[in-house]
This record gives structure tokens, sequence and C-alpha cells, in this order.
């Protein structure tokens, strides 16, 4: 598309974080928005904010994990706006802890919010685009689909399970020039989603720097709308730590698991809570989590670690070559 002025756009996870600032980005660009997420209050917020910048908006309550709802989604949206142009996947969720004391319904929860979540989503919309004989799914990833983080194995398992998902949909579509599947791989995201992941680790919960502002995932998208792609990472850590990863996966892994361990044996104590794995919690609206004053050093230390892994990983590479 040339432009996005009128063209409509389904965003799920909308009211908060990358969602949030994805909306916004759309309604800037004068896109017809579908907004859902599970918080009405706060959706109405993000609804009310894109309308300012003069974007026509529905706010539609919506649980990913349900398919009936991303039906209703994605039939409201069509009946308001007459067709659906670009869908993003981008609600998700994530917890940590060590794998064996965390309940089996949280691991479930997550499976079914990251990855059936966006399958229910991309269940409902297909239809509507192999009709139109266009459209363009945008799925909100993660670098975690390259590298597994400990103490994070369910969160890993969805984003790994996400990326081959979308890449045998791409295949599959082959033969619909016009139905493009996009993929987005955010580094490390200064949002709120750390206040709503479930914690079993009774540790603080802070992410470290190198932080992205959700802005630049939100441009990201309203790239690959205007010029669909395979995929776009976010944040200069992300092709980095793939880069590593695929040159130096022992080294990597090793730098990875202990920085982690060293931040949960300094970190603050903080109560084990369930986050907003199976319902939503009234903290954490905007679109940034507000991390980017606050990082950890021993965080920022290990992803330092992870980018200098790259570098040596590359440069061992090209010795050997």
């Amino acid at each position: 598309m040339r432009s996005l002025r009128n063209s409509t756009v389904v965003i799920t996870g909308a009211s908060s974080g990358i969602g949030r600032a994805t909306a916004v980005a759309f309604a800037r660009q004068g896109a017809n928005l579908a907004l859902a997420a599970r918080r009405d209050e706060a959706l109405d917020e993000v609804a009310a904010e894109c309308r300012s910048h003069g974007a026509d908006v529905i706010a539609i309550p919506s649980d990913v994990t349900e398919l009936d709802d991303m039906r209703l989604l994605a039939e409201e949206a069509a009946e308001r706006f007459g067709e659906i142009d670009v869908w993003i996947n981008n609600a998700g969720i994530g917890l940590v802890g060590p794998f064996a004391d965390v309940p089996m319904a949280s691991h479930r929860q997550v499976i079914e919010t990251n990855l059936f979540g966006s399958m229910n989503g991309t269940h409902a919309v297909l239809p509507y685009f192999l009709e139109q004989g266009h459209g363009t799914l945008i799925t909100n990833i993660s670098f975690g689909a390259w590298i597994a983080p400990p103490f994070a194995a369910a969160y890993a398992a969805s984003k790994f399970g996400l990326e081959g998902f979308t890449q045998s949909l791409r295949l599959e579509l082959e033969e619909w020039p016009d139905i493009h599947v996009c993929n987005v791989f955010p580094a490390v995201i200064d949002t709120p989603g750390y206040q709503h992941g479930g914690n079993y680790m009774g540790k603080e919960l802070k992410p470290g720097s190198p932080l992205v502002p959700p802005e630049r995932v939100a441009d990201a998208m309203v790239g690959l709308a205007l010029r669909p792609r395979r995929g776009v990472s976010v944040g200069a850590l992300a092709p980095l730590t793939k880069l590593a990863h695929t040159l130096a996966p022992a080294l990597t892994e090793e730098v990875m698991a202990r920085g982690l361990r060293r931040y949960f044996r300094r970190a603050a104590p903080s109560p084990y809570t369930h986050g907003s794995l199976f319902r939503p919690v009234p903290q954490g609206t905007g679109a940034s989590g507000g991390y980017r004053q606050q990082t950890s050093g021993s965080q920022s230390l290990m992803l330092a670690g992870l980018a200098a892994a790259g570098v040596i990983a590359a440069g061992v590479f090209a010795a050997r070559r």
C-alpha cells in the first residue's frame, strides 16, 4: 500500500505496551482501527487517544485464547469498515520461574495466549484475506524465538512455535502474492509487560539495558504494513544475539544463563504471583513501562556479554573461513 489512510487495521493486545504504541502509530497514519484486549477501560482509553488523531476506532473487549472472540473481532471489523487490510497478532504474556516449580496450568496459559492466541487470530482473519485476495498478517514474536532464556521455558516454547507456525503458513500461501505473512522480532522493550507476567521466582523482575522504546516496534509494524517483508528485528541486540547463537551457541547460552542467575541472586525479593495470566491486572496501561531509567547493572552486563559473544563468534567464524 502506498498509504494507510482509510485502511483497516486490527490489533490484539492493544490496551498497553507495544499494542498501544502500535494503535497510536496507525491512527496517525489515518487508518481505521479495530482494537482488542481483555481490559475494557484501558482499551477505551487507547481508543480515545487514537480518535484524537482523527482515526475511526472500534474497541472490542476480547480474549485471544477464545476462538469465538477472534471470529467476532474479525466480523465486527469487516462489518464496520468493509474489509480487513492488516491484522496484527500482538497479544502476549510471559512468566519467569524454575520449570518444575511453576504450575502446569500457568505454563499452559502462556502457550494458549502466545501461540494459540495468534493461531486463533489468524484462523479468524484468513478467510477474509482469501476472499479479498489481499491482506497483511503481522505477528509480534520476539528475539526469544532465536535463543531460549532459562526460567522461561513456556515463553520460549510459544515463541519458537510462532516462528514455525508463520513459516509454514507463509509457504502455504505462496500462490496468493498479495497475502503477506510478516514477523517482528523485538529485542528487550520498555513495556509494562514485566508487571503483567507471572512471577514464580520470588524476585523483582526488571529488564536490562539496552532497552528499546515500544514506539520503535510500532514504527516497524507500520513499515511492514506499507512494505511487507518476511520479518524485521527491532533493537541492535536482536540480530547480534541471533548471530552469536548461530555461530557460537554454547558460548551464547552460557553468557545468558550466567547473567540471569547473577541477576536473580542480587534482585530484591518480590511476591509470587500469577500476574495477568488468568485475569487482567489494573496496573500497567501505558505504552512504556518506565524502565529505561532504572535498569539493572547485572542484566546490562549479561546483555552486553551477548553482544560481545556475537562479535567474538563472528570473528572466529571469519578466521576459520
